[in-house]
């Protein structure tokens, strides 16, 4: 989808996007060539972000931000994550689909299961002041009516805090104006290639309140095609014989299950709305409150079954989420004396409530492991032991931050402040079996043999400071420190109900009658606390006015937890170090820039989270990783009327350590070659150590060695009409979906099972008119209809469930899309 307005004449957004080194050598020396014939060049006009919470020209700030503007989130066709995702070199992902993200910058990521009960995030996203990273993940917050969409690369752990450890990701709304009424509206359709059709209508209003109020007001509804088919199928459980179908049509021998099979499964309908207050009090104070709340309601599933085949599954249980959020905020902002201060606090509610098909796991552990044979009815008979899963999950989050800042002209300047957070986490799982015998339940839950009922709360509270020396008009030093102060805490039930007869969890192991929303009792509760400082160093070199160089030492750090498995250990704290060189450049011209950093990052005792024991996640600290990469972005005004943009990020993330899967009597993670025996003690005459689980040297998981785009436009007049025509192009190589190599007993692991990911190129053309007020546009998304993976994985351990149910989450395939839009 997109949103297209009448443009300027030379290039005015921050939005280029990065592009493979080679890629930009060859495409700028043919474009210089073809410009010195022109009558007319483009100049690159200022671009202002505030990474720095402050507002300063991105050619003045020493930190590797990619800026993607207005004007180029709609030329882009920018509606969600997953768009200006790829506008990111140095970004990847883990999804499930839509509300179901983990984001992870520079290489450092896991590749862990994304469980409620898992690790903080290392990749915070913020939305304006306010951070709206949620336990599980980030907000997928519609992109309309946004003037900046941010990425800082490396650590932020001076400004940012804990769950900014690998990078930040800020989304900017546009702001109340006083200055003169504005409205604006665009509707669009879409049809996806073997789907169905899209529809989505946006709009906005700012209107003016007297010389210095202004409300602006902002709403979406966006319907997203299916283009998954849930198709027929059988399943019979070998231990009862028991036939399941989710054929329409009775199968004889079979019983029918709720879901049925249906074609273009995965529709999505997206709605919400923004509406901010802007009060100018004189010449130095402002106040904005704003409140925004979206709803997502999901049905089906977006990944498909290998087994199948392209773009199909079969699945036999209701699939759906209803996630809806809102948050309250409010912005202060002012002068006291010389110095600048601000407050931002924000409220965040946010509720999903999910229903999972959790056949495959029935199925493959009844095959393997005649699981089938536990599950009676209160008559004693074999029931079908088809599992399903019902979920609800409950976030509440509490921020608060003030800050001082001096001016920027004293040759010593500082931002500095205080940051208190408390985020709660409400978590019911049901895992059910229809018709289940009454003494195989959870006491007090229907058909229920295992539930999830806690609440987690993460309190984070920080003092914070920057500290610039200015040695000269070219040279400056910065210090920064964060002092932190985190605290985990998971209190609850899970596990299995009295009666059940292989139960390690649960009611038998209760020891206070005590219930958390409604659970039976519990028999977990546990704290963490954790404490401690990072750190940053910087020298920034100005060589003139066009030409930035830096040097940078800085820090990142994610707080320690809970497992919700009682007889495990917390797990630790782990830190990220980077170590950066940058430059930022413009020609003389003024019209192209070419900025880029290298980098190498160390990442100790890092997190991660995996399916244990009876796929239950765990989370332990795994041991040392390194990633060394570069990042380069340009931007290139050839003429007034045409203009290329891209960068790319090459990184090499490994294993510096062994990973054994194992923790030492302090926690620690075990690193040896070989391993020892599992149980730590030392093993059978005839059974040998291991080999590590991924040796020294393995690569990372999720992220591309490789990842690049490039982008190219051209605007020309056309029978009374301002035209354009541009394509644009986004890489990633391939990547593994997850990091163990091997099992236990040296047998292929979960990462060589699912296998590696291929890459793959991706390409989106647009063709638009204008005309005063309105424009028309014609795009083509995924226009080679490429179907390239963008996750993989298996519904339980994978050397259960993998050999023959792999799950590949693709891109939408080709999607061509019409709109008609009016700016006022």
């Amino acid at each position: 989808m997109t949103r297209s307005r009448k443009r300027k004449l030379h290039r005015t957004e921050a939005g280029w996007t990065r592009l493979p080194l080679a890629t930009a050598i060859l495409s700028a020396v043919p474009a210089a060539a073809f410009a010195q014939q022109q009558a007319d060049t483009g100049v690159l006009e200022e671009v202002l972000v505030t990474a720095q919470k402050r507002s300063e020209s991105l050619q003045d700030v020493p930190i590797s931000i990619t800026a993607i503007g207005t004007e180029k989130l709609e030329e882009l066709h920018v509606t969600n994550f997953e768009d200006y995702a790829k506008l990111i070199p140095s970004l990847s992902f883990q999804t499930l689909g839509p509300g179901f993200v983990q984001v992870y910058m520079r290489g450092v990521a896991n590749g862990g299961d994304g469980n409620h009960s898992g690790s903080l995030p290392s990749v915070g996203v913020y939305l304006d002041e306010q951070p709206v990273t949620t336990i599980q993940g980030s907000l997928d917050i519609h992109v309309y009516d946004i003037e900046r969409v941010e990425a800082l690369a490396g650590p932020q752990g001076t400004l940012y805090g804990a769950s900014s450890q690998a990078g930040t990701v800020r989304i900017i709304t546009n702001k109340p104006d006083p200055s003169g009424f504005k409205a604006g509206y665009d509707l669009t359709g879409t049809t996806v290639s073997g789907g169905d059709q899209g529809y989505t209508g946006e709009g906005f209003v700012n209107i003016p309140l007297g010389g210095n109020m202004a409300v602006r007001m902002v709403g979406w509804y966006d319907h997203n095609p299916g283009y998954i088919d849930n198709v027929v199928n059988t399943r019979t459980f070998p231990t009862s014989g028991i036939c399941i179908t989710n054929s329409p049509s009775p199968v004889p021998g079979c019983e029918q299950t709720p879901a049925q099979a249906k074609s273009n499964y995965n529709d999505s309908d997206i709605y919400g709305g923004r509406a901010a207050l802007r009060i100018n009090l004189g010449d130095t104070w402002s106040i904005t409150p704003q409140v925004m709340g979206q709803r997502a309601k999901v049905n089906g599933f977006f990944a498909y079954d290998t087994a199948q085949g392209n773009e199909k599954l079969s699945h036999y249980y209701k699939e759906s989420s209803d996630d809806k959020w809102g948050q309250a905020a409010l912005t202060v902002e002012g002068k006291l004396g010389n110095f600048d201060m601000v407050y931002a606090g924000a409220f965040l509610k946010r509720d999903v409530f999910a229903n999972s098909d959790y056949t495959d796991y029935s199925f493959f552990y009844d095959t393997c492991c005649g699981y089938g044979s536990y599950w009676y009815d209160n008559s004693d008979e074999l029931i079908n032991p088809s599992q399903f899963i019902v979920g609800k999950d409950r976030y509440q989050k509490w921020s608060n931050e003030l800050r001082f800042s001096s001016p920027q002209d004293w040759r010593f300047h500082f931002i500095a402040g205080l940051f208190i957070q408390r985020q709660q986490h409400a978590i019911e799982q049901r895992y059910m079996i229809n018709d289940l015998a009454d003494l195989s339940e959870v006491t007090g839950w229907p058909d229920t043999w295992w539930l999830t009922e806690q609440v987690r709360v993460d309190r984070d509270k920080a003092a914070f400071g920057e500290f610039t020396f200015d040695f000269s008009d070219r040279v400056s030093a910065t210090y920064g420190l964060r002092y932190f102060k985190a605290d985990n805490s998971l209190e609850g039930f899970y596990g299995f109900g009295l009666n059940q007869q292989f139960a390690s969890t649960g009611e038998k192991r209760c020891f206070s009658a005590t219930q958390i929303n409604g659970g039976p009792c519990m028999d977990l509760d546990k704290e963490t606390k954790d404490s401690g400082h990072t750190d940053k160093v910087n020298l920034t070199f100005k060589v003139d006015d066009r030409h930035m160089y830096y040097l940078t030492y800085s820090e990142g750090f994610r707080p320690g937890g809970i497992n919700r498995q009682g007889d495990l250990p917390p797990y630790k704290a782990d830190f990220l170090k980077n170590y950066e060189v940058g430059w930022k450049t413009t020609t003389e011209s003024g019209r192209a820039r070419f900025n880029g950093a290298l980098f190498i990052e160390d990442w100790d005792n890092f997190q991660f989270s995996f399916l244990g024991a009876n796929s239950l996640t765990q989370i332990a600290n795994a041991g040392n990783a390194r990633v060394q990469g570069v990042e380069v972005e340009w931007q290139f005004a050839q003429t007034n009327h045409l203009t290329w943009g891209g960068g790319f990020a090459f990184m090499q993330a490994e294993l510096t350590a062994n990973y054994c899967g194992l923790l030492d009597a302090n926690a620690n993670p075990v690193t040896t070659d070989p391993c020892p025996y599992p149980t730590g003690d030392p093993p059978p005459d005839d059974i040998a150590p291991g080999p590590p689980l991924a040796p020294r040297g393995t690569q990372l998981p999720v992220t591309p060695k490789f990842k690049g785009n490039l982008t190219g436009r051209y605007e020309f007049p056309l029978g009374g009409f301002d035209a354009h025509a541009q394509a644009s192009f986004a890489y990633v190589a391939s990547r593994w979906p997850d990091l163990r190599v091997n099992l236990e007993d040296g047998s292929p692991g979960q990462r060589e099972i699912l296998g590696k990911e291929g890459g793959y190129l991706l390409a989106d053309f647009t063709f638009g008119i204008q005309r005063d007020s309105y424009a028309f546009e014609l795009f083509v998304n995924n226009a080679f209809d490429k179907n390239a993976t963008l996750d993989s994985f298996a519904q339980c351990d994978a050397a259960i469930c993998g050999l023959a149910n792999k799950y590949v989450l693709p891109t939408p395939p080709r999607t061509i899309g019409l709109q008609f839009s009016q700016k006022f």
